[in-house]
């Protein structure tokens, strides 16, 4: 960038579906669109927990979001271990290893 030019902007995405032409290439797309049509819903689930955590750099992104959940990282790990609690830990660090790889792909596109 040279000296006196502003920044680029991220630009705003207005609704993040699973069939969003511009992202269905992106690792872990479907997981974060689902999170969104569940916080659309008010609906808590894994994928809605997930999107809540990557909230803030979503929205950095230019991903527009709906109500989150508090403390989505305290609950996201009690919901999986209600399910499963030998594998709850394991399956935290892959579900948030996915949205970290989808923010990563959505920032390189950028």
């Amino acid at each position: 960038m040279r000296s006196g030019q502003d920044p680029p902007r991220a630009r705003r995405i207005d609704r993040l579906t699973p069939a969003h032409p511009e992202y269905l290439e992106l690792p872990g797309q479907d997981l974060i669109a689902a999170g969104i049509a569940d916080l659309e819903r008010g609906i808590e689930s894994v994928p809605a927990l997930l999107a809540s955590i990557g909230a803030p750099r979503l929205a950095s992104l230019g991903v527009s979001l709906p109500t989150l959940f508090p403390d989505a990282e305290h609950r996201l790990y009690q919901l999986l271990r209600r399910d499963d609690p030998d594998a709850a830990h394991s399956r935290y660090n892959a579900l948030v290893r996915r949205l970290v790889s989808f923010e990563r792909a959505l920032a390189c596109g950028r």
